[in-house]
């Protein structure tokens, strides 16, 4: 009581006090590092790699220059870690689809495997298929796509040694028929019609019956001989 009157101690000291700050949860270092990718990966795929700045990564992931700089050494690393990451991703489901032993069934899962990767992953895709601006960059699409293509060779030397073929041609074959199936992807990535399954169908009917009708010695009919 202070000069007869009654004061609230409480409501004196309340006001004494600042008022506290919710408090943010820290990331760990793991977790910032997987922020920036995953941040770093939206903005590759709608921007490109030049369109991007280390400003605008480190802007939407609340951090500082610096905080990119630690993780990646820079914009540079950034990407190259992206793209190794898309690169793993799409290898294992293309080569971890090859289980049928018909190979025409074989030919449905790796084109199933390309399109369900473009639909559940378009963003990765979007970086994969554009050139690398970087030289130190850990790969190229064309090299990818030439990664896939052997774990197939072996698939179509068998069917031509079987068929009286020379094996050898095998990946020839190969990087063709898996070329034929990813340019066809990048135009279905844009377009998306028709279906899925549909395109997986049209794929294999044009790969299949074209090796069904393979000849053994091709010949070419034009004057053009070389």
């Amino acid at each position: 009581m202070i000069d007869g009157v009654a004061t609230d101690s409480s409501s004196t000291s309340s006001s004494n006090e600042k008022p506290r700050r919710a408090r943010r949860t820290r990331m760990t270092g793991a977790e910032r590092r997987q922020q920036l990718l995953e941040i770093g990966r939206t903005l590759f795929a709608a921007k490109g790699f030049e369109g991007t700045s280390v400003e605008e990564i480190a802007a939407k992931a609340g951090v500082s220059k610096p905080v990119v700089y630690e993780h990646f050494g820079g914009k540079e690393g950034l990407y190259a870690v992206v793209v190794d990451r898309e690169m793993r991703r799409l290898l294992d489901m293309v080569t971890g689809s090859l289980t049928a032993g018909h190979p025409r069934e074989l030919c449905e899962q790796a084109a199933f495997a390309l399109l369900d990767y473009i639909e559940e992953y378009t963003d990765g895709f979007r970086i994969l298929v554009r050139d690398s601006p970087i030289p130190q960059s850990t790969g190229s699409f064309a090299s990818l796509i030439s990664d896939i293509a052997t774990q197939v060779e072996d698939i179509l030397g068998r069917e031509f040694k079987s068929r009286g073929f020379d094996p050898k041609l095998a990946p020839l074959y190969a990087q063709a028929l898996v070329g034929m199936v990813a340019l066809t992807g990048q135009w279905w990535l844009d377009v998306r019609k028709p279906r899925k399954a549909e395109v997986a169908a049209h794929l294999v009917n044009l790969a299949w019956h074209g090796l069904d009708g393979l000849e053994p010695k091709p010949r070419l009919i034009g004057h053009r001989k070389s």
